[in-house]
């Protein structure tokens, strides 16, 4: 396996292009899941406040002998918390919930249009990493209105967006929205989710078996050579380094294109969650 590639972010930093999520990752077997990710060459490890799993990823933290330093954790605001006192509240209790000083990235989880706080909570995150409590900020799930919003209102450009993206829909203008604003995309559900049969769809079936590779390498080098950092799980040690196994070939242009073909519009989302009407307070 080839060495995991960065991506240098609008305000300096730099994060590893492929992370580990984990989402429905839980209890004494997400630690596991964890620290065999971290195991198999994982650095960014993504978790959110509403994935009720921060604990856990904490445990894996102390237990890694990886050094802490060594090691990029992500989390997320929840919709509950988007009122800016709230907001710095919470960022303060998910990391005694992690029993970390400081979040490496952190993310608002969703704009939440309806609820009209988006921009008191980008000022949050904003003030908290003045405060020494995030390294890098950022947003999940914001469309380009809410991004001109928040950049306009603060002056500061998020350093990531991570955004529902793969095969079935490739979400590729906002995608390219975000790199006109100098933004990181960063892909959820990249593989589709156990919602869609996108890791057996015949094409990409058809490429993987051209290039002797898996599938689900072959969805992680499309987003890789679209410049979009790729959160990828899987409890499998076997597959979580083969997931990191993407750096040896490159997919040529026709390829990318049939791959980008797959697009189903809305109709491909993995759940259905748009951003200007999902609600997400749990």
């Amino acid at each position: 396996m080839e060495k995991l590639q960065t991506m240098r972010l609008n305000d300096g930093t730099s994060l590893p292009s492929i992370g580990f999520g984990t989402v429905q990752v839980k209890g004494a077997q997400g630690v596991t899941s964890v620290l065999s990710a971290i195991e198999a060459g994982y650095r960014l490890i993504d978790t959110s406040t509403n994935y009720n799993n921060e604990g856990m990823v904490g445990e894996a933290v102390r237990r890694s002998s990886t050094p802490r330093e060594e090691l990029i954790i992500s989390s997320k605001l929840p919709g509950h918390s988007h009122g800016y006192d709230r907001a710095i509240l919470m960022i303060q209790e998910s990391l005694y919930r992690l029993g970390l000083d400081y979040f490496d990235k952190y993310l608002i989880h969703w704009p939440l249009p309806k609820q009209g706080q988006y921009e008191e909570a980008w000022q949050a995150l904003v003030d908290a990493q003045k405060f020494g409590l995030i390294k890098t900020i950022g947003v999940s799930n914001f469309l380009p209105e809410h991004l001109e919003k928040i950049i306009e209102k603060t002056g500061v450009t998020p350093a990531t967006n991570q955004i529902e993206r793969h095969p079935y829909f490739n979400n590729n203008e906002l995608v390219e929205y975000n790199k006109s604003r100098g933004i990181v995309t960063e892909a959820w559900s990249p593989l589709g989710r156990e919602l869609n049969d996108v890791l057996t769809n015949e094409t990409i079936v058809s490429i993987a078996e051209k290039y002797n590779k898996e599938p689900a390498q072959i969805i992680i080098r499309w987003n890789l050579q679209n410049d979009v950092l790729t959160v990828v799980k899987s409890s499998s040690y076997a597959h979580q380094k083969a997931n990191l196994d993407v750096f040896d070939f490159e997919l040529s242009e026709e390829d990318m294109k049939q791959i980008d073909a797959l697009d189903k519009g809305e109709a491909g989302r993995v759940e259905g969650q748009h951003p200007n009407e999902y609600e997400e307070f749990d």
